[in-house]
């Protein structure tokens, strides 16, 4: 039997997969520098305006919720980052790819996408993030590349079948190059992550079945 102290808060910090690496390599490698917060857990649908007790318990399902506990993987963690931004900040970035929905008809046909950061300077150092949810599908490649040794922690995504992987790549600029489907068309998504004001932005990429031609 216990009692809770509403004046403390205990954190439940693990090191990752990675940081047990490092640490493991002892010397100097082992050298936080920065830290990410985030809200996985939260659902914010759960935000409850027509509560009978008024504005108050808005949000008293979400502040009821439970807390994840910290995992070490750290490609599954953190798929909802938090982010601080200036004082007096009166827009929220938004992240734009022109389209959000690719066609390529033919194996090696190239589609580039170009994120932008809408409403805020932003994204000029550490870029973005894209995520290929399956490589079955298609190549990403990055064609604007990064000028710092930055590399973002980003979540996997499982594709529709055993072969399927996701590809994590960091940049400006990106292009997508489909690859020869056989038995039908396949589809995949492209997540767009913005590393410095966060928000993102899913690319839908479709991929023709290649057709043959009979004499």
């Amino acid at each position: 039997m216990g009692y809770l102290d509403n004046s403390s808060v205990t954190v439940d910090a693990i090191l990752t997969l990675k940081g047990r690496e490092l640490l493991a390599k002892g010397g100097n490698d082992f050298n936080i520098t920065q830290f990410a917060l985030g809200d996985d857990e939260i659902d914010y649908s759960l935000w409850n305006t027509d509560h009978p007790l008024g504005t108050a318990y808005y949000g008293t399902v979400i502040e009821n919720m439970p807390i994840l506990e910290a995992i070490p993987d750290e490609s599954q963690a953190l798929r909802y980052k938090l982010i601080s931004l200036p004082k007096n900040t009166q827009n929220i970035p938004v992240i734009s790819v022109g389209a959000t929905s690719v066609t390529l008809t033919s194996p090696g046909q190239i589609s580039t996408i170009v994120p932008t950061t809408v409403n805020y300077v932003g994204n000029t150092t550490l870029g973005y993030t894209a995520i290929l949810s399956d490589n079955t599908v298609c190549d990403i490649q990055v064609t604007k590349p990064l000028q710092t040794q930055f590399v973002p922690t980003a979540p996997r995504y499982v594709g529709d079948n055993a072969d399927a992987q996701s590809v994590t790549v960091s940049g400006f600029t990106f292009q997508v190059v489909a690859k020869t489907q056989l038995l039908e068309d396949k589809t995949a998504t492209v997540t767009i992550i913005a590393n410095e004001t966060g928000g993102s932005v899913t690319v839908n990429v479709l991929v023709k079945k290649a057709t043959t031609t009979t004499l």
